[in-house]
């Protein structure tokens, strides 16, 4: 594991960090950059708590990770980019790699500085050979994925003597869900995600200076606007989405509990939420376009993040015999300008296949 300081830390003040994994043969001057998910804070209480785990020091990661999916050494299970330079970014900003607050409250002591991890770690790499890149892509899941679609045009520009670069989104497309039951919740949340990092000047001025700062996190209003190639690969079915951004008041918290654990369990109006969060999702794909530069594997699994994970990687997750980690690399390589939705479910899959 690497570490930097350079001024840049994480909440609790501990030095950003990175696995590295470095390529060889063919892949030598290819480079893949992985970050990490985990969440958000929006409140200094929740980012305090945050700060004395995993996801807010780095002195409390682990100091060895194992590369498993796209990150795998293994050409059987990557063929596609086994022996590029691939890289694991810790997270542990709480802000998606995004905040950039100068000032440290004293009274907490936490820092609130994910924009300048993200450039420091990219720094750092750039002297290790990834200046030279002839092909490169920037991933990440969940929170990691949402990092991906903030940073990908700043990516972009790091390398732009590149023959590729591209962007993978797992797991990473948090939909506004206008219509759904617990939208003012899901605004509130993002709100002080934006409020406490301060990252109404990190986010493009594209969508800022349309709608509230606040609303700029959901990549809906974001991905139209983005001129770096992207693959969206998410669930419409998204278990975390589900789990926790459809979470209705407390007095329903126990059958929510058991539904979300076991789907066939839901009620008829459980399942119609569930549906609803669906819909809205197709939706707020048809309205971000059709370029031929974003590609798209979006099944029914009641899966959350694909990417890590060797049997999700290679599980053709309801589209087909197309496998994810086939999808990603016909489109990056231009093979093919994969666009896969499934549109026949009504109901989450269990894909047990893909566990």
């Amino acid at each position: 594991m690497y570490t930097i300081s350079c001024g840049t830390v994480c909440l609790d003040g501990s030095p950003p960090a990175y696995h590295f994994d470095k390529g060889f043969g063919d892949g030598i001057d290819n480079w893949l950059v992985y970050l990490e998910g985990g969440g958000w804070c929006e409140t200094e209480s929740e980012c305090k708590d945050r700060a004395l785990s995993i996801y807010g020091s780095s002195f409390r990661k682990p100091k060895v990770y194992y590369f498993n999916g796209v990150l795998s050494n293994n050409q059987m299970i990557n063929p596609e980019f086994y022996n590029w330079n691939r890289v694991f970014v810790r997270y542990c900003d709480g802000s998606s790699f995004a905040g950039n607050v100068e000032a440290v409250n004293p009274a907490t002591n936490l820092y609130y500085r994910g924009a300048r991890i993200f450039k420091v770690v990219m720094e750092d790499l750039l002297e290790k050979g990834m200046k030279y890149a002839s092909n490169a892509i920037l991933t990440g899941c969940s929170a990691g994925g949402l990092a991906t679609i903030l940073n990908c045009d700043r990516f972009r520009a790091l390398v732009p003597s590149a023959n590729r670069v591209k962007c993978i989104s797992d797991s990473g497309y948090f939909i506004h869900a206008k219509d759904v039951p617990g939208v003012k919740r899901r605004e509130k949340r993002f709100a002080g995600v934006v409020r406490l990092h301060e990252l109404s000047n990190f986010l493009p001025s594209s969508c800022t200076s349309k709608r509230n700062p606040s609303l700029c996190l959901f990549p809906e209003y974001l991905v139209k606007d983005m001129e770096t190639p992207l693959f969206l690969l998410n669930s419409l079915y998204d278990s975390w989405q589900i789990t926790y951004n459809l979470k209705p008041h407390h007095g329903d918290e126990h059958g929510w509990k058991k539904c979300t654990k076991d789907t066939k369990l839901c009620s008829p109006g459980q399942l119609k939420t569930i549906r609803d969060f669906r819909m809205d999702f197709l939706k707020s794909l048809q309205e971000i376009g059709n370029s031929s530069c974003t590609g798209m594997f979006i099944n029914s699994c009641y899966l959350h993040c694909y990417t890590y994970s060797t049997e999700r990687w290679n599980c053709a997750a309801g589209l087909g015999n197309t496998t994810i980690a086939q999808a990603i690399g016909d489109w990056y390589f231009d093979r093919d300008s994969f666009k896969g939705i499934d549109t026949m479910h009504d109901v989450p899959q269990e894909c047990t296949q893909c566990l």
